[in-house]
């Protein structure tokens, strides 16, 4: 608190004349990130991943931190996992942590907060940092959804059934994409128009190498042999055609959702090493990006693909930032089509700056790791355009929305 009331009395010295100054102001107490890596995302159940177990993701992208960092891993004082769908991801950020070379002073825990986990898990390490509980710490976001997709063990409490919105809380994220589609007039065709795009930008910004800053190699066990993975598993050539063709998967809501309009069933893991400015320049780290905030906003469950359209602005306003003026890149989980669809046009984004390397429908959605993954494409793409402000956003399964703020320097 002391460090953040001092940031405030400081911005208010120091000459200011726009709301980007005051957020790309460089204090000592200002939380950033110093590493920002991923692993490539791999089609579950037959991709380059398949066989590689959540412990095992977790412990190779953590010793990718604790080797490409060069920082000494007795300094890192927490570790924390987005993770959406295992119950034991606790034990393993733990088990991982102590494998992956960091010592036993190290914390390590998991938070979930569905498919925004990874952004949480990077709230909770910057939050902990700002307020002085560490001074170094990593976010980490990863899940296997290859060892399986199930939601939920057994239905709600009658208690909880007796709520209309609790009930809604059951229902199959296709379904809450067809109510997007239903009350706010998105068509399928507008729809696979999106989605091609989104297959477009990625395959684009693969070829042109674009994502090789992003992603950390890793040798793995697929089929009994030994492989390396370095790339994106992408539906590469796919054209608005091939996908007009596909049959809805949630027939029983709507004719809109498919495969090839709704995010990639993938595994995959990425992180941040998070510190203040004044330990990354004692440490002599290269400094990617600075942390500013972060916004939530709940909304009804049935629709909760549409999250960012509450968490964006709730965020901005915080700032007095603009969204078409102040913000350079903008990340938005491309749950489905439908909702990044209504966000984009809702919210009146130029596309041109929106998930420019194409999104979670082309590059696929491992629930939890996500949220970190779109910080990591979001710096690089920063970086490669000489920007500066990244905004990233994320609905979540049962009706809410995460907005991050960051702050990409050169």
């Amino acid at each position: 608190m002391a460090g953040r009331r001092l940031s405030s009395v400081l911005s208010q010295m120091l000459p200011s004349t726009t709301a980007v100054d005051s957020i790309t102001q460089q204090l000592p107490d200002d939380v950033v990130i110093t590493l920002a890596v991923r692993t490539p995302m791999c089609k579950a159940g037959r991709g380059g991943l398949k066989d590689t177990t959540l412990d095992t993701l977790v412990f190779k992208i953590l010793e990718q931190v604790r080797i490409r960092s060069n920082v000494e891993p007795a300094l890192v004082e927490d570790i924390c996992l987005g993770n959406v769908r295992d119950g034991k991801a606790s034990y393993y950020a733990r088990a991982a942590s102590l494998a992956a070379g960091f010592p036993n002073t190290t914390c390590a825990s998991s938070v979930s907060r569905f498919c925004s986990s990874g952004l949480t898990a990077t709230q909770f390490i910057a939050n902990e940092i700002r307020n002085g509980v560490i001074s170094v710490g990593v976010a980490v976001g990863a899940e296997s959804l290859s060892e399986g997709n199930e939601r939920l063990s057994r239905p709600f409490a009658d208690e909880l059934l007796e709520s209309a919105e609790a009930r809604d809380c059951l229902l199959p994220m296709g379904a809450t994409s067809e109510n997007v589609a239903k009350d706010f007039h998105i068509s399928r065709e507008r729809q696979d128009e999106y989605a091609v795009e989104s297959y477009k930008r990625a395959e684009i910004a693969q070829g042109a190498g674009w994502f090789q800053d992003e992603i950390v190699p890793l040798t793995v066990k697929k089929d009994g042999n030994e492989i390396v993975i370095d790339k994106d598993e992408i539906r590469l050539g796919t054209t608005y055609e091939a996908i007009s063709k596909l049959k809805p998967s949630f027939g029983e809501y709507g004719n809109t959702t498919h495969a090839g309009n709704a995010s990639q069933i993938t595994d995959g893991a990425a992180a941040l090493l998070l510190m203040r400015r004044s330990k990354a320049l004692e440490l002599k780290q290269p400094i990617l990006a600075k942390y500013v905030d972060t916004a939530m906003a709940g909304l009804p469950p049935r629709i909760m693909g549409i999250g960012p359209v509450f968490a964006i602005p709730k965020l901005l306003a915080r700032y007095g930032l603009s969204l078409e003026h102040d913000i350079d890149v903008v990340e938005i989980n491309e749950a489905f089509a439908s909702m990044a669809v209504y966000c984009r046009d809702h919210l009146k984004i130029d596309w041109t700056k929106m998930n420019p390397r194409g999104g979670a429908i082309a590059l696929g959605h491992p629930f939890g790791c996500t949220g970190i993954r779109q910080i990591v494409t979001g710096i690089s793409e920063c970086k490669r355009r000489k920007a500066r402000v990244l905004l990233t956003s994320m609905c979540l399964g049962t009706g809410m929305g995460l907005a991050g703020l960051f702050v990409v320097e050169s």
